[in-house]
């Protein structure tokens, strides 16, 4: 049939679009959960600053949880560890929507982030695994869509809810993760097995993280996702709306336009991104998504007035779409066995961005002002580029690629040829 090959995901294997709607199911429960969290953790007593701990702990747990889930993936496989990962933060919320205590909600949301850790690990090690070197770039885009869809749909969703009952969204949240749990256990449980053969055991951890660092590929990678962490998710969403109330006097209403143009321009960027860093190449990808990020930061800190605001953001979100495929993508390129261990390590880079980014950023506001703090993550993203710049190409076909050599990860390879050189 002739529509049967339209569509985005026409011709990319159908474990694109099953993580794909995943992903947007997993981000969808999230961001009807997120609005409740606070004000629930509220209810007990606590102070503002403790209730905002408890969005913490999940990012902390995340990381804390990254590197085993990685090894988990490299000595189980894929589907299991992420039916196992999406349960866990299923069961985690149910439980929380049912707590008594303030140290009970903490403990069981940072449960929930080491799941959350196994779940994201697993899914894109196997996106990056399935998909052909050729597509790896437009799979990303997909896949980070429907996060982003979800992500956006979610907040609308759980603000309603919350207005309702503040355990119900926890309640939801739980419900929803049992469609994706289900998939990954039995439909996804059929995916060609990408693991080393009986006999060949996955690459110890910190070998193939020392591998890992010591190629300028891995480096240009997770250098690119934490900027981009620390920028997109940190500063941004940290600062702005104090930057929106106390810089530029205006309503709340004026984040929330700017978040959504940023969102706008960010999934615009995901698909056509993703192509040409499919034909033309990661690495510019990777320096251009850097570079338009920053310049966006730039221009959010010299000229803070409201048009100008609107248009930073927008610059800025579509950098972040570019880096949200063309390093993924690249990761995908290196990734031999031990790949569970070298996507971990690439997403704690993005994880520790997004932590650090606002600390870093509010130290600046106090001590300077939000100027320095945006102009930091201008510096951070610049920083990337220059890796970026540096870094071998990766892309399937390109000349760099085939001389590259072997590929991260496995106990007998050396890395690429990058990484062999003093």
């Amino acid at each position: 049939m002739p529509g049967a090959r339209r569509g985005p995901f026409h011709d990319l294997p159908p474990e694109v679009a099953i993580l794909a709607a995943v992903s947007f199911t997993v981000a969808l429960g999230f961001g009807i959960v997120a609005p409740a969290i606070p004000a629930f953790a509220r209810q007990f007593g606590v102070s503002v600053a403790a209730a905002a701990s408890v969005i913490s702990v999940f990012a902390l747990m995340r990381i804390v949880g990254a590197l085993p889930a990685g090894r988990l993936v490299d000595r189980f496989g894929e589907p299991g560890v992420m039916a196992a990962g999406i349960a866990v933060v299923s069961v985690s919320s149910i439980l929380a929507g049912f707590s008594r205590s303030f140290m009970e909600l903490m403990v069981l949301r940072g449960s929930g982030g080491v799941g959350s850790a196994m779940f994201s690990i697993s899914a894109q090690a196997l996106l990056l695994g399935t998909v052909p070197g050729d597509q790896r770039g437009r799979a990303s885009g997909l896949f980070s869509g429907g996060f982003l869809l979800g992500g956006i749909s979610g907040p609308a969703v759980g603000g309603l809810i919350a207005a309702w009952s503040l355990r119900a969204p926890f309640f939801i949240y739980g419900g929803l993760l049992v469609v994706p749990a289900i998939l990954a256990a039995v439909v996804l449980r059929r995916t060609p097995n990408h693991r080393p053969p009986p006999g060949r055991p996955p690459a110890r951890s910190l070998a193939t993280l020392s591998r890992a660092v010591r190629s300028a590929t891995y480096r240009a990678a997770a250098s690119a996702n934490l900027a981009d962490g620390f920028a997109a998710l940190g500063v941004r969403g940290a600062l702005v709306p104090l930057f929106v109330r106390d810089v530029m006097h205006r309503s709340a209403v004026w984040t929330g336009m700017g978040f959504l143009l940023f969102a706008a321009l960010n999934g615009a960027a995901l698909v056509p991104g993703g192509r040409v860093a499919d034909t033309l190449g990661r690495r510019p990808v990777i320096i251009a998504g850097c570079a338009i990020s920053a310049v966006g930061m730039v221009m959010l800190a010299l000229l803070p007035c409201p048009g100008v605001y609107l248009a930073s953001l927008a610059v800025a979100g579509f950098g972040s779409g570019l880096l949200d495929v063309a390093p993924a993508a690249m990761i995908g390129d290196i990734i031999d066995r031990g790949g569970g261990t070298l996507v971990a390590s690439y997403q704690m880079a993005g994880d520790v961005g997004s932590v650090v980014g606002p600390v870093a950023g509010g130290l600046l506001v106090d001590s300077s002002s939000y100027a320095a703090a945006f102009g930091l993550a201008a510096a951070v993203l610049g920083g990337a580029a220059a890796l970026g710049f540096v870094s071998p190409e990766t892309r399937p076909g390109g000349q760099a690629r085939a001389s590259a050599g072997p590929s991260v990860g496995g106990p007998d390879s050396r890395g690429v040829a990058d990484a062999a050189r003093p």
